[in-house]
């Protein structure tokens, strides 16, 4: 009885999902864009609806725009520990709203609380059936922080893992101009020339754009796999570069970008961490990861001892559809009795097609 005991499971995970709250994040590419104003307007006009709305966590500069905006909501302090503030989680389970609101998402706790980093607070008030509300910039989320890092040049440390977020009902980017962040943090910014802040804020803001573009399609391919629809109906196509130390990447990485742009697809460079590299290896490393920042590639450290395995794993957990590869030359006799790592490659792939690029 097969269709029975899909059934099951299909009430089962419907049951599941209505015990756990609900989580909507608004994604901001930069401070300034007004995504903590949005998540408090929200949870303002959700009260008005007659909805018990909590706000559970605060950043700790707030404008006085905010401070109207507060002044309607109930709040539930932050509680300090050791001169840190944090969530008042048992606070919050004890008054069990129908929606907690949470500024900064990746902000650390203190030492002695029960989950290191507020992203996990949230995970235990959804568990216990409260929906939320949480804000959070692309700067913050784990696997989107090198490639930020590069054009800011700001290292971030409290960062959310993209595995937590793959799990929200809802992704909000908070789409202002960089003009606006500007003219919102102009102090910041008034010791240097705003033509450069803006071209690293137009960056930062396709990230954040090809970012939520990807989870609307893991959650479409979800639904299409739920529901029994082939998963490559409305299949956005995902491109990955796999770059290898000393291989010039310079004709990949452009036929991606334009395959990218003509089928309005993501674009990933990725490379496996090798160590002891060489001074030439490293350099020719060096400019392909330059040339994939200019082609506004989201780049990819993975690591693993076996280097086609992890690529494999990589594109299959982000729904790769096509991974670009550079064909070296020359094999040893291991390489002729087993096959070469582009040989694994490809048998490996199923699905995704593999675009060989000559020496």
């Amino acid at each position: 009885m097969k269709w029975r005991h899909s059934l099951v499971n299909q009430v089962q995970s419907e049951k599941a999902q209505e015990r756990t709250g609900r989580l909507k994040v608004f994604l901001g590419y930069a401070s300034g864009v007004g995504k903590s104003f949005r998540m408090f307007d929200e949870g303002r006009r959700r009260q008005e609806r007659g909805e018990d709305v909590v706000v559970g966590a605060i950043q700790s500069k707030i404008s006085p725009e905010f401070e109207i905006l507060l002044t309607k909501l109930e709040i539930i302090p932050l509680k300090v520990v050791n001169g840190v503030p944090a969530m008042d989680v048992p606070r919050i389970l004890e008054s069990h709203p129908e929606i907690c609101l949470v500024d900064g998402l990746a902000h650390d706790n203190p030492p002695s609380s029960d989950n290191p980093s507020r992203w996990q607070d949230v995970q235990d008030l959804l568990t216990h059936g409260i929906a939320v509300i949480a804000s959070v910039n692309i700067q913050n989320i784990d696997e989107l922080r090198e490639s930020t890092e590069s054009i800011t040049g700001e290292h971030v440390t409290q960062v959310v893992p993209r595995s937590f977020l793959n799990a929200a009902d809802e992704i909000v980017v908070v789409d202002a101009p960089p003009e606006t962040c500007i003219s919102r943090t102009s102090d910041r910014h008034a010791e240097s020339g705003q033509s450069s802040e803006v071209q690293k804020l137009s960056e930062l803001r396709k990230i954040a754009l090809l970012f939520a573009a990807d989870m609307v399609d893991r959650q479409l391919e979800a639904h299409l796999q739920h529901n029994g629809i082939p998963s490559n109906i409305g299949r956005q196509e995902r491109i990955l570069i796999y770059v290898t130390p000393g291989a010039n990447a310079v004709a990949m990485i452009q036929s991606g970008r334009r395959n990218a742009d003509r089928f309005q697809g993501g674009l990933t460079v990725a490379y496996v961490r090798q160590p002891d590299l060489s001074a030439d290896d490293q350099a020719v490393l060096d400019r392909n990861l330059a040339l994939a920042r200019d082609a506004h590639a989201q780049i990819e450290i993975l690591e693993g001892e076996d280097a086609v395995n992890t690529i494999l794993k990589f594109a299959r957990d982000c729904g790769i559809t096509q991974i670009f590869v550079r064909h070296g030359t020359g094999e040893n006799w291991r390489e002729r009795l087993t096959g070469t790592p582009l040989d694994r490659l490809i048998r490996g792939a199923n699905d995704i097609d593999v675009r060989v690029f000559p020496h």
